[in-house]
């Protein structure tokens, strides 16, 4: 046999061509896209975020098994320099589910091709921060039935007013 047949020679999987080994699919600080725009006053850079990809369950046929299109998008969110501490208090209290200490996940992995679900990791990146940083609208108040004691206030207040206009008439003669 003139080739081995060893695991260094195959690679991880057998030899074909795909690895599963974790620390090849290690975090890399890939660009795709460039920077986030959350709003004008707001850009994620691309320094923050940070890239990693790995198998996707679902449809995709024989490929399935070989390409790694499933996408976890990492945005560090200490390292954008146009958040406040106020801001990230916000993104914080509103994404806390989707954070390990201060970097944000989020996943992608609904589309069959990689280059897809990137554009989608940055599109639902963008879309939560924005949702994170708006201010909710002021609850309107619920109409209550009024207390025993507001009504008993209201019709003395009432009482009370109908005896002043009673003393601006004329004496009856």
């Amino acid at each position: 046999m003139p080739f081995p047949l060893d695991s260094a020679s195959m690679g991880t999987t057998g030899g074909h061509g795909a690895t599963q080994d974790p620390r090849d699919h290690a975090t890399a600080p890939t660009s795709v896209g460039g920077a986030l725009v959350v709003t004008r006053s707001i850009t994620v850079p691309p320094s923050a975020l940070r890239w990693r990809f790995s198998r996707s369950s679902g449809p995709g046929g024989q490929g399935v098994n070989t390409t790694d299109s499933r996408v976890e998008l990492l945005v560090r969110l200490d390292e954008v320099d146009s958040l406040t501490e106020q801001q990230l208090a916000r993104i914080h209290a509103a994404l806390s589910h989707r954070m390990i200490e201060r970097t944000l996940v989020i996943v992608a992995a609904e589309h069959r091709s990689q280059l897809r679900n990137r554009q989608a990791a940055r599109d639902r990146a963008v879309d939560l921060l924005r949702r994170a940083l708006t201010t909710p609208a002021p609850q309107k108040r619920k109409a209550r039935k009024p207390s025993r004691a507001a009504k008993q206030r209201r019709l003395e207040a009432k009482k009370r007013r109908g005896q002043t206009k009673s003393l601006r008439r004329r004496p009856d003669l």
